[in-house]
């Protein structure tokens, strides 16, 4: 740890993150839009420190200064890609807003159980400087800077464009990407320099977007296909690998390891987990892997359901592979030994639209015998489905939680507007596979003092296995 310290925040390896210390605290985004509560949106600070007093509670709230941000996902002023400069420190958390195109810098350094705000960065700065708009994902780079990707233009319109923000002052500095080719949609991206290479993914238009799901929209263009090739040293855009029309390729993980040149990214709409790679010629290439069937369904909004891959991760060690179900409702467990064979170890299903009593009838299941039961844990019925997943570093522990995004929760889960989403934890089995539900772990959303809300990514003060890159 103090050798750490002296060489900067985060680990010198994947590996050595594994050993780094049990989580004691996490951030969560907790949003209100769409909820019928005038209230705004605010960072959770929850403890899940087993030996604390107040394990499982949420200590401390910082509301955001506006009201309809929708927070969403979250990532630091530095990370594991600085960890040879002793002059950076992970003490921001940067936290971009879907919807306003504000982005909120968190002081959490200062006092890690009780952040604080520290600058916010008005859309207009967006708007002017890089005429982009409804940020997604945030990344620190090795040089200082961060790095925040961008679904569209300032009119809603898609458009994969990039903001960098200087790592001291906050202030935006302008666009990443160099050249007048740019793909027309963005979401999520991960860079790798010893490739060359950023790969970013495709959601859909944003004024498509906001306020709900029409299927008609995929056919009409507006959701996306591609991961998108970057060439990370001229920043212009190389490639597009087509993933087949509606795929709607949403999170992408590289493999941790800086040496490897492949990865793995969920496909919502598809239900296809697909694996990319550097071809022998030097482009880039995808491979679908896995595939989770929809279910033929009767009471719901069409009559195939997918399984709605929302959320993907990877372990520290590049052994394990998890994804969450967003409508089945499973969250699972993967060995990837073999990368291009990914074999199921682990299955908990928790909540989703087809349990058992619901208003949708299953008449066609190619995987499952019968329908699930309603998942129940401490007396509270969850609703929705398993969404933001995040692992421990060494492993052995999978938090979810249960939101996907204001807009797309009301259209699919109504319930869990009133009644206020949860987080879960996970016990994983690292030797052989296996995940089971910890009974007592329960973050109930539903009983915050301003009502319930609806909590999404999860962050460790020292860093995860999503956030963290290795140069």
């Amino acid at each position: 740890s103090a050798k750490c310290e002296a060489c900067g925040p985060g680990y010198a390896t994947p590996l050595d993150a594994m050993k780094g210390p049990r989580e004691e605290l996490v951030y969560v985004p907790c949003i209100y839009r769409n909820t019928g509560r005038d209230k705004p949106d605010y960072l959770a600070t929850v403890d899940v420190d087993p030996k604390s007093p107040s394990y499982c509670q949420v200590i401390h709230r910082l509301p955001m200064p506006n009201l309809g941000d929708e927070l969403h996902h979250s990532g630091w002023n530095s990370c594991s890609s600085c960890f040879g400069d002793a002059t950076k420190k992970r003490n921001k958390l940067i936290l971009p807003s879907l919807i306003s195109s504000r982005v909120y810098v968190v002081d959490v350094g200062t006092d890690p159980r009780a952040p604080r705000l520290h600058k916010i960065v008005e859309p207009v700065e967006l708007f002017w400087k890089g005429n982009v708009a409804n940020p997604h994902t945030s990344h620190c780079l090795g040089s200082g800077d961060i790095l925040i990707s961008c679904l569209g233009d300032p009119a809603g319109n898609g458009k994969a464009g990039f903001i960098l923000l200087d790592g001291e002052t906050f202030e935006v500095k302008g666009n990443w990407e160099k050249g007048a080719k740019v793909p027309r949609l963005g979401y999520d991206f991960w860079y790798q320099p010893r490739h060359n290479v950023l790969l970013s993914t495709e959601w859909g238009t944003p004024k498509v977007l906001a306020d709900g799901f029409n299927p008609a929209d995929v056919e009409r263009g507006h959701y996306g296909s591609c991961i998108n090739v970057w060439d990370w040293s001229s920043h212009s855009f190389l490639q597009a690998v087509d993933l087949g029309q509606g795929s709607i390729p949403l999170e992408i993980r590289f493999l941790h390891d800086p040496e490897a040149a492949e990865g793995f990214v969920g496909c919502a709409l598809s239900g296809a987990v697909q694996r990319f790679y550097k071809t022998e010629k030097g482009d880039w290439a995808a491979e679908k892997v896995i595939e989770v069937p929809s279910k033929k369904v009767k009471g719901w909004l069409l009559p195939d359901m997918p399984g709605l891959i929302s959320d993907i991760l990877l372990s520290l060690d590049d052994k394990f592979l998890y994804f969450s179900n967003w409508l089945h409702g499973d969250l699972r467990q993967y060995s990837i030994a073999d990368r291009r064979r990914p074999r199921l170890v682990g299955q908990v299903f928790l909540g989703g639209s087809i349990t058992r009593g619901g208003a949708v009838t299953v008449v066609e299941d190619k995987e499952l015998q019968c329908q699930p039961e309603p998942f129940v844990i401490q007396g509270k019925k969850v609703q929705g489905g398993p969404q933001m997943i995040q692992l421990s570093l060494d492993g052995r522990r999978l938090y979810v939680t249960t939101s996907l995004y204001s807009g797309w929760d009301k259209q699919f889960y109504p319930e869990l507007l009133k009644q206020g989403s949860v987080m879960l934890q996970i016990d994983v089995d690292t030797d052989k596979g296996g995940l089971k539900v910890n009974p007592n772990f329960l973050v109930d959303f539903g009983k915050e003092p301003e009502g319930p809300a609806l909590a999404h990514e999860i962050r460790y003060p020292g860093g995860d296995c999503t956030s963290d890159i290795w140069l």
